[in-house]
């Protein structure tokens, strides 16, 4: 084999055959647009196959009906939510159809599935109150340069609502003036550009984020990167993960409030929707700085008409 690559002096176009060869399970992966949707799916399937003890493709096209039922119910005893056993049966039915398409297999064995039913009038994303956004704004210590990052990473998440991953994934030349007002560019979910004019409060905080850094002139290089390298990895120039968004949030939430569960970066897309409507934002305006195309899903984040202090509970005295 490596005489064989030795020979060629010069790299040649892949062949229709070799083209061809590519198995249509990984172009169907490949064909989803989003770059979390890939993620997602791929996951899926795959927990499908582990399930079902599937090695290889040509079994994972031959399943049918009671194969499903029993992924279904193996999920149920795994404690999987609802949201999550609805978002699986979607993905192995979007592959089963492109499967169809391609006459690699007769039919969509997930088509004739009930899916668990979820709450469509409310999500399940809890918000924080506005003292405790308050509160988790002004955590991190100010003089540090850990600190000056993260409060400025917690102010885009509470004061202009984007997900974790599309905070992620800006650039220093993301953060930038348009019409006057400096503004804030990312990928949002779908790989579509979205722009959204930030907070005062939010540019103050980058911007003395940028000074301290000296990265400010770095355009290319990642808006929120490592303050320290790992040994593991000496480029500083990193971007930080999602996951790494989301362990500051937490982090946060249990320093300064106490909070150490069923509370995540996501959580801040919440406050976020629920505080601007509450100061008489308009639902459409809130629905264009969320990025979502329905106003439906704009919705599902709105936690105004949740008041504890209203619950019966509080009545029941004894």
């Amino acid at each position: 084999m490596s005489n064989e690559l030795t020979k060629t002096s010069t790299p040649s176009l892949p062949s229709v055959e070799l083209l061809a060869a590519i198995p249509e399970e990984d172009l169907w992966l490949q064909g989803q647009l989003s770059v979390h949707t890939r993620r997602a799916y791929k996951e899926d399937v795959l927990h499908f196959m582990r399930c079902l003890g599937i090695t290889n493709r040509e079994e994972l096209r031959q399943v049918g009906r009671a194969s499903i039922i029993a992924w279904v119910r193996a999920m149920s005893d795994q404690g999987a939510k609802p949201r999550t056993v609805r978002r699986r049966l979607a993905a192995l039915s979007s592959l089963f159809n492109h499967l169809i398409e391609h006459r690699l297999t007769n039919i969509n064995p997930v088509d004739t599935i009930k899916r668990p039913k979820v709450n469509r009038r409310s999500g399940v994303t809890k918000a924080l109150g506005a003292q405790q956004a308050r509160t988790l704004l002004d955590a991190p210590e100010e003089p540090t340069l850990t600190g000056l990052r993260d409060r400025a990473i917690l102010s885009v998440l509470l004061q202009a609502g984007p997900r974790r991953a599309e905070v992620s994934g800006t650039r220093v030349k993301d953060f930038h003036q348009n019409g006057g007002f400096w503004s804030l560019q990312y990928t949002k979910k779908g790989d579509q550009e979205h722009s959204l004019s930030l907070n005062p409060q939010t540019v103050s905080r980058i911007q003395q984020y940028l000074a301290a850094s000296g990265h400010g002139t770095d355009f290319e290089g990642p808006l929120f990167r490592a303050v320290k390298s790992s040994w593991r990895n000496r480029d500083e120039r990193r971007f930080l993960s999602a996951d790494q968004i989301d362990r500051i949030v937490r982090k946060y939430l249990k320093e300064a409030l106490s909070i150490d569960r069923g509370f995540s970066a996501h959580s801040c897309r919440a406050t976020f929707a629920t505080n601007a409507l509450e100061k008489g934002c308009p639902l459409e305006d809130v629905q264009e700085a969320l990025g979502h195309a329905d106003s439906r899903t704009t919705k599902l984040y709105d936690k105004r008409g949740h008041n504890p202090e209203k619950s019966a509970a509080f009545f029941a005295n004894y």
